[in-house]
C-alpha cells in the first residue's frame, strides 16, 4: 500500500488552489501531483477544513466473533463436521459467511476436520484394489455394474481397407 503524500505538500497544494487563485490542473502541474488529487484535497479542506490523509489500512475484525464464535466451538466439540455444513448452520442462525471464512476460523483454532476413512460421497466404488500401489489401473478393481452410462467402454473400433486402399473405421 503505497503512502500518502506529505502534509506539507497538500497544504502548499490548497493554498496555491484557494489563497492564490491557481485553477486545480495549473496547481496540479506546478506540483507535479495528479489533477483528480488536488480536485479531492481542495475538497477535503472546504469540506473538512483540513488536508491530513483519512486512516489507511487498520485492523478488521474477524467475522465470526462472539456467540457465533462460541457456537462454533460447541459444534465442532460435539460431532464430526465439514465445512460446508458449517458454513450452512452458520446462515441458519443468521450469520452469513464463505467457506473461506470458515476455513481459517477452523485453522486458526486447530479444530479438525479430517475425513474419515469411510464415508457415502467415497465408498460407492471401489477406486483401487486392495493394497494395490499408486499407478496402477483401477479398471482391475472397479465394479463394472456400478458405472455410468457416460463411463461405460464402447465397442472398440474396427479398421477396414476402403476401396481406394485408405483406411475407414467402422462401428462410431
Amino acid at each position: 500500500m503505497a503512502k500518502p503524500y506529505s502534509t506539507d505538500l497538500r497544504e502548499r497544494v490548497v493554498a496555491a488552489v484557494e489563497k492564490a487563485g491557481m485553477s486545480r490542473r495549473q496547481a496540479a502541474l506546478h506540483f507535479d501531483v495528479g489533477i483528480s488529487t488536488v480536485i479531492s484535497w481542495a475538497r477535503r479542506f472546504r469540506e473538512t477544513g483540513s488536508v491530513l490523509p483519512g486512516k489507511m489500512g487498520g485492523h478488521k475484525p474477524k467475522a465470526i466473533g462472539g456467540e457465533h464464535r462460541a457456537f462454533l466451538l460447541d459444534r465442532t466439540r460435539e460431532k464430526d463436521f465439514t465445512l460446508r455444513g458449517l458454513v450452512a448452520e452458520l446462515a441458519e442462525r443468521g450469520l452469513k459467511v464463505d467457506y473461506r471464512t470458515v476455513w481459517n476460523f477452523v485453522r486458526a483454532e486447530k479444530l479438525s476436520f479430517k475425513k474419515k476413512p469411510w464415508s457415502p460421497a467415497n465408498g460407492t466404488v471401489p477406486t483401487s484394489r486392495e493394497g494395490g500401489r499408486s499407478g496402477q489401473s483401477i479398471r482391475a478393481g472397479s465394479n463394472l455394474s456400478a458405472w455410468s452410462s457416460s463411463m461405460r467402454p464402447g465397442p472398440r473400433p474396427t479398421w477396414r481397407r476402403s476401396r481406394d486402399g485408405h483406411r475407414e473405421v467402422r462401428g462410431w
